[in-house]
This record gives structure tokens, sequence and C-alpha cells, in this order.
């Protein structure tokens, strides 16, 4: 979505943070912490960490929390229910608790297909969305979209690339893009060939040479498929074809992306690989608010260099490339099946070198649908998982 509209400007903007106990999450509430004049919290939600769900609720006093795993329900409510905070739990309840009054944004930073529903239940209650879900735009990026045009809500996209792209496009609404380039670190194992990489361990795949994430976001950097996933997210968010989507290697991970004109001007957006800076973009929008975040120095950046992504070693490229020209279920497929893949590896049962012959055995077994809709999609992620873990 252009960036055109911001959440209401109230004296403090209500924020909900899906996944607040994840790396986005916990990051979201620095960048709160830091501009409590501005922000507050509404909404915190997790999985299982309910010991820290607790711990961030006593501090910035939500007027509900959602832990979706029932079974610690009890626990977090023996706690919370004292101190006046609402306790929900399952999945359901992450889909209604978005709608509540008081709620200007919901951050969506939960990991893979699950913030999907509570993502699309927000917009239809009239919630903008700070979206560091990709998933959700990869999975149903054209019905997201629909919905959000449909409701009047805008979507602000926190990916460090799509970040970059949204602020380059501020005060360019009149002007056409040509195409964008996502920039890319090249993971920690830029340069590898096919057959180095059928010798990486899982310990040298979760670190990252320059950005802090969780684990599962951390492989797809490594395997190439997050660049891939935020391909297809940034067709449905600036309204592009692949052909005006371009990836370049950028190893210091300065440049965050770059937005092309008609006219062949080029604007880029810089900074630290700090993922705080894009979350306060979203979160504050359309204000750019002061913050004690460390500051780039040209100096200690003497030379900034790029390279052509291969394509041949790190597949997932080519397979995000080519569901996105197919389209239909097909991006959703190779999302679910990225996502089981990637879980087999963290859990010992398959290779680093295997993750795209994973990908690619699901998109070959499920069938093609050309215009499905949300009980399509879900059906074919559902499918798509099942195959995923035959291999």
């Amino acid at each position: 979505m252009k960036p055109s509209g911001a959440a209401s400007d109230s004296p403090t903007r209500g924020i909900a943070i899906l996944g607040s106990t994840g790396s986005i999450g916990t990051q979201a509430l620095d960048v709160i912490r830091e501009q409590s004049d501005f922000l507050h919290v509404e909404v915190l939600s997790a999985g299982k960490n309910a010991d820290l769900l607790i711990k961030q609720a006593l501090e910035f006093r939500p007027n509900a929390v959602v832990i979706a795993d029932p079974t610690l329900r009890d626990r977090v409510f023996d706690v919370l229910f004292d101190e006046g905070i609402k306790v929900y739990s399952g999945a359901d309840a992450l889909e209604q608790v978005v709608e509540m009054e008081g709620i200007d944004m919901v951050l969506t930073a939960l990991v893979g297909a699950a913030g999907l529903k509570p993502t699309l239940s927000a917009i239809r209650a009239g919630k903008h969305i700070a979206l560091a879900n990709k998933e959700t735009m990869v999975v149903a990026g054209e019905l997201v979209t629909a919905e959000a045009k449909k409701a009047g809500v805008y979507i602000h996209p926190v990916d460090s690339e799509h970040s970059a792209i949204y602020q380059c496009l501020a005060g360019e609404f009149h002007n056409p893009l040509e195409k964008i380039i996502l920039t890319a670190s090249g993971g920690p194992f830029r340069g590898y060939n096919t057959e180095q990489l059928s010798q990486v361990t899982k310990a040298q795949a979760l670190k990252h040479p320059n950005w802090d994430m969780g684990a599962k976001i951390t492989i797809d950097s490594a395997s190439m498929m997050n660049k891939g996933l935020e391909v297809i997210e940034a067709k449905w968010l600036f309204e592009l074809k692949a052909d005006q989507i371009e990836i370049i290697v950028h190893p210091q991970s300065i440049i965050h992306s770059i937005a092309q004109f008609e006219d062949g001007s080029m604007k880029a957006q810089m900074g630290l690989p700090d993922m705080k800076l894009p979350i306060q973009y979203a979160l504050t929008y359309p204000r750019r608010l002061s913050n004690t975040f460390p500051r780039f120095n040209f100096l200690d950046y003497p030379a900034l260099t790029f390279e052509q992504p291969d394509f041949k070693s790190f597949r997932n490229l080519g397979l995000a490339f080519d569901v996105l020209d197919k389209g239909g279920n097909a991006p959703s497929v190779l999302n679910a099946a990225n996502e089981v893949a990637v879980a087999r590896f963290l859990n010992d049962e398959v290779s680093f070198h295997q993750l795209p012959d994973i990908v690619e055995f699901a998109l070959s077994k499920v069938g093609f649908q050309s215009k499905p809709d949300l009980e399509a999609l879900v059906a074919s992620d559902t499918e798509a998982r099942a195959r995923a873990r035959e291999f």
C-alpha cells in the first residue's frame, strides 16, 4: 500500500503487538518505551513464552493479553487478573482481540502464516497495520490488499527493505516507479557454491553477519528464501510486476533498498542495520520522532559494495520468482513448505542444502489454483505442509 494516511492522532496511539515476546515484538516495546509520550500498548500476545508475556504486561499495562497456548492461560491469569489486565487464550481470541476499541494500529510480528487471519480481522475492524509478518502478503497478498482498500486501512511495512521503499515513496505518490531494488546481505554463506552449502551446519546458519533475528527468519536469510518472500511481498505492497523487482547483494546492509522512478532518478534509504528504526517509522508514521538509536557514520564504512545474487547456489530465490509469476495458490504452497522445511532443519531432520528440494517437491505435488479464496489458500497451506513432511 502506498504511504498515505496514518492511524488516529489521539494523544497517544494505541498499539496491539501480536508476537510481543519475539525479536520484532521485544524491539517494538523498546521503541514504545522510548516514545511513551506518543505510543502506548493496548494488547500483547505470545505463543508459549508466558513468563516474558507476564513481565511485559506488568511493565506496559495493556488492556488485554493473549497467550496462544491454552494450557498456559491459568498461569498468566493468576498473575494479571488482580492487575486489571484481561487474559485470553487460543487462536480465535487473537482474531477477536484485535477488534478492541482503543487499538489504533496492530503490529503483526507473528512468525509464518499464523499472522494471516488476525491481520485480516484487524483490517476488517478498521485498524491500521504495521506489518512485520511478510508471510501474510506472500500467502494472500491479493486478498489482504483488497480488504485493506475496502476498509480504508493502511499497511505500513516493517521489514527494513520494504520500509526503505515506503520511505523513498514519501512525497512521490504521483510519480510512478520504474523498478525497485531490494538489497540483501547475502547471509552467512555469501559466496558459497552448491558443494559448500551441502556441508554447512545449523550453528553456522543461525549466525547472521549483520542482523539479530529469530531462528526461522535467520535460516530464511541464510537460504535466501527471506529475500524471495520479500519479492512476493513487494509485489502487493507497491503494486509491481515481477520485472520491476530486482535483487542486489549488499554485504554491509547500510542501503536498505532503492526506488527508481521513470526518469531514472533513484532514491535510497540508508542507516545502520537496526530493526528499531523501521519499527518506529511504521508505528509513528507520518512523524519522524527523535530517538537515541545509534547513528551511521560514513567514515566507519569507507566502502559500500554490491554483487549479483547467485540464483544457482541459492535456488530459493528462483523458486520465489517462479511462484510470483505463476500466482494463484503457488506462493501459499511455497511459504508453507518452507516453514516446514526450516522447522525440520532446526530439528536436525534434513540438511541445509535440502531446503529448496523440499519446497520444490511440495510445489510439484499440490494442485494449482489460479483464483483461490481464503478457504482454498488455507487448504493449500495444509496440503503443502503435509507434502513437505513427506519429503
